[in-house]
């Protein structure tokens, strides 16, 4: 199983998977290098997303539903977040801008992207019933559900993977199974369209490790 969390791996033992296998699609994105199973071909969305320390970066959202329940994966893409800093440092100097105002941030930024990311999905929640550490082929990440204002729960998982942020969420009514499923078959892809498997722990920003065979 690539997506290791503790607590989620006892719910899934309750979940009926043949239904799942028969029904649902498995779904390869290249441009964002990343691999799901979705119950239809997803709607994709162009975005824009603000980061905590005010750079704006491109995004694509993928939803797909099944009845009332709705599956989403949104990628942030980081690669260019250096050069935007840089661009926002420069327009605060031009404005007149002094000491901590213009500060470079771009480093900070990127390193707390999925705690910020985290807490955007919090803010809003009626009850954060969950927040721990997970894995998906050992790059790290984290786990988040929660009770919306109307009842249905939401299950979301967040990774950074060569400075893209993954933020994967399955929302259901009260009464449904939790929706993990989805996020169990998450993958991510190298440029040949190759699911990647480290040997250790991956964490973005760091040196990536060698590849498990």
């Amino acid at each position: 199983m690539r997506f290791i969390s503790v607590a989620s791996a006892a719910l899934i033992v309750f979940i009926s998977v043949p239904s799942f296998a028969q029904e649902w699609i498995e779904y390869k994105n290249q441009g964002d290098f990343f691999g799901i199973n979705f119950p239809s071909e997803p709607k994709v969305k162009d975005i824009t997303y603000q980061t905590q320390y005010g750079i704006t970066l491109p995004g694509h959202v993928y939803t797909a539903e099944e009845g009332p329940s709705k599956y989403s994966v949104t990628v942030i893409d980081w690669t260019n977040h250096k050069q935007k800093h840089a661009d926002l440092v420069k327009s605060c100097k031009a404005r007149g801008g002094e000491g901590d105002e213009c500060t470079e941030r771009s480093a900070i930024d990127m390193r707390g992207a999925m705690l910020y990311a985290t807490w955007n999905m919090m803010e809003n929640a009626a009850k954060v019933t969950q927040l721990v550490y997970a894995q998906v082929d050992l790059v790290e990440g984290s786990e988040l559900h929660f009770v919306n204002k109307d009842g249905s729960r939401t299950y979301a998982s967040l990774f950074m993977h060569e400075d893209r942020l993954y933020l994967l969420e399955g929302t259901v009514p009260p009464d449904y199974p939790p929706p993990l499923l989805s996020q169990q078959t998450m993958r991510f892809l190298d440029t040949e369209g190759k699911s990647i498997r480290y040997s250790t722990t991956y964490t973005n920003g760091f040196p990536a490790p060698k590849r498990a065979r």
